[in-house]
């Protein structure tokens, strides 16, 4: 089968570079191992949000001239960033996506352990501040579910509490959900999703009024609208107290969601989505990727004229590691490791890791190399780049996005 260009994992990069090559008048096609980042997707894209995992970012687009030139960002240009980024909110949207922030100054969203971390975009539908000294003297209710354990009220108690909020905490039930309480596996957000629908929505938020009769605001479980925000709308339009989302333990309603609305979206465009299919190898000929070889098609080769290769660092098997060494295991890419295993971590726990900088090698357009050879007609995005620290510089999302669009600007 032949493709104008084939996207190599259908996570976040690799959905938003589709759609943009779908859009651009390409025939696509994704192949997708399945589940992606995505699924644990906190409600919120940063940019960059920490200096050296300590420093807190006010203003992310000046921080970024300070990153090292081998930085993503950098390579794509500092001056390129805003326009190229500013794409992201419409192509949301698009989607059913509807979120809310600039680039020219991190807001603050609430974690689900109490924290405020710094953030780029984030759902309309979760509490956003400028600064959280503004939830001094709010009364917050926090309202959770009757035997829901993925969401942690005292914790979140604890850190509003920290700020000046007046916070309580309310249990609230409702009968449709009796069936999936008689197993606490069953009582998961996903699961849940799918039985608050139509009436027992309004159930839900009857007794969330209840509860909350005199707050200011109320916090509660992303438990509503695994397919859409539709559900999320009736729940806040029927609650008479502005109400707030928190994504909860993986896999989150939000996260589902989100790679829900990006898939469908690609498919209405025209896209072709080859889901629980993997890459396994590639032929490279004259320096140009000439097929690929999945497990589901055996030995029927899919081809493109260009490829773009998405599928995340370790977590997605983007890159693998084993007693020997850390490899890219479709075309054998250059990486950026250095020395042995005893030079892969640090023995303080909470240094930065020098494994999470791993990555493959690129020229500045994102091509990748094999033996020292740029691949012509292969892009590489998202986290399985080298050069940066996701975890400690908090600008996974945004690098993944921005190489995404960087690429589909490039192979359209």
């Amino acid at each position: 089968m032949r493709f104008d260009n084939i996207i190599i994992g259908g996570g976040l990069s690799g959905l938003v570079a589709a759609i943009e090559s779908q859009k651009a008048g390409r025939n696509t096609a994704i192949v997708s191992a399945g589940q992606s980042a995505l699924h644990f997707w906190s409600g919120s894209f940063e940019f960059l949000g920490e200096s050296g995992g300590a420093t807190v970012i006010d203003k992310p687009l000046a921080a970024a001239r300070a990153l090292p030139t081998s930085h993503p960002y950098r390579k794509i240009g500092l001056e390129k960033l805003p326009r190229l980024l500013s794409r992201v909110a419409p192509l949301l949207g698009e989607a059913g996506i509807k979120v809310r922030g600039t680039l020219e100054r991190n807001h603050y969203r609430l974690t689900p352990l109490g924290f405020f971390k710094p953030a780029w975009l984030t759902l309309d539908d979760y509490l956003t501040l400028d600064d959280p000294s503004q939830l001094k003297g709010k009364r917050i209710a926090i309202v959770n579910i009757r035997g829901f354990i993925d969401f942690f009220p005292r914790f979140l108690k604890y850190g509003l509490a920290a700020h000046g909020a007046d916070v309580y905490t309310a249990e609230i039930d409702i009968p449709q959900l009796e069936t999936l309480r008689r197993s606490t596996t069953e009582m998961r957000a996903t699961n849940m999703s799918r039985t608050l629908t139509g009436a027992a929505i309004d159930g839900l938020a009857r007794q969330t009024d209840l509860v909350a009769r005199g707050a200011d605001m109320v916090i509660m479980p992303a438990v509503l609208g695994i397919f859409s925000d539709k559900p999320v709308e009736r729940f806040r339009q029927t609650v008479e107290t502005p109400v707030h989302f928190i994504a909860t333990t993986p896999a989150s309603v939000p996260g589902v969601r989100c790679q829900l609305s990006l898939r469908d979206l690609f498919i209405r465009l025209g896209g072709t989505f080859m889901p629980g299919d993997t890459v396994e190898r590639g032929e490279i000929e004259g320096n140009r990727v000439r097929r690929i070889f999945t497990r589901n098609f055996g030995n029927l080769s899919l081809e493109a004229e260009n490829y773009v290769i998405s599928t995340g660092s370790f977590f997605g098997h983007g890159l693998i590691a084993n007693i020997e060494r850390i490899y890219e295991p479709v075309f054998g890419l250059d990486l950026n490791v250095d020395g042995g295993r005893e030079l892969w971590y640090d023995e303080d726990f909470y240094a930065p890791q020098p494994y999470m900088a791993f990555g493959v090698i690129t020229d500045s357009l994102f091509r990748p190399s094999k033996e020292g050879t740029t691949i012509e007609n292969l892009y590489a995005t998202g986290a399985l780049l080298a050069g940066f620290n996701a975890l400690k510089e908090g600008c996974g999302a945004g690098i993944t996005l921005a190489t995404a669009l960087s690429a589909a600007s490039r192979i359209v």
